[in-house]
């Protein structure tokens, strides 16, 4: 079963959004916000401050904050890997009236080792990176205070199929 979040820019909180997108470095987040929340919702990822910015989770919080109060939702685009990066979101989107969508890209260490030695430059993370990453990552939950769970995979073709986590109900 295949579904997209929905269209989510209205002003004053009422139907605002905030997406988190959870899984390891090259597992197909920043593709997948590409293709299905782009020009939706506003895009915020530590990887666009420079490499030298200082108090980054407080610029990241700053950017959700202000994207909710101007009526726009919001894709956190990081590796978000355990209820420590996660839970300033949740309580920020819930604080703002919107809704926390988890999205849920299940480790494939192999797939996204292979991924990673394709990038170049800045994009390519060291191996030790994945394998620290994969030590911390954590499945989001709805326990976790997400309102929704959708699990991510790619589906063979180039994009990807997105259903309803384990514990949706």
């Amino acid at each position: 079963m295949k579904e997209e979040a929905p269209v989510r820019k209205l002003s004053g909180g009422a139907g605002l959004d905030v997406a988190v997108l959870v899984g390891l470095q090259a597992s197909g987040k920043s593709t997948f916000y590409e293709q299905r929340l782009a020009g939706r919702y506003t895009l915020v990822s530590k990887d666009l401050f420079p490499r030298a910015a200082r108090n980054k989770q407080r610029r990241q919080m700053r950017l959700v904050e202000e994207a909710l109060t101007a009526g726009e939702s919001v894709a956190v685009d990081n590796t978000n890997p355990s209820p420590q990066e996660w839970e300033p979101l949740v309580a920020l989107g819930h604080a703002q009236g919107a809704t926390v969508t988890a999205y849920w890209f299940p480790p494939d260490v192999p797939g996204s080792l292979r991924r990673n030695a394709a990038r170049e430059g800045r994009d390519r993370v060291p191996d030790v990176g994945v394998h620290a990453t994969l030590k911390r990552l954590s499945e989001p939950s709805l326990s976790d205070g997400f309102d929704s769970v959708l699990e991510v995979r790619f589906d063979g073709h180039g994009g990807f199929e997105v259903r309803r986590g384990p514990d949706a109900g």
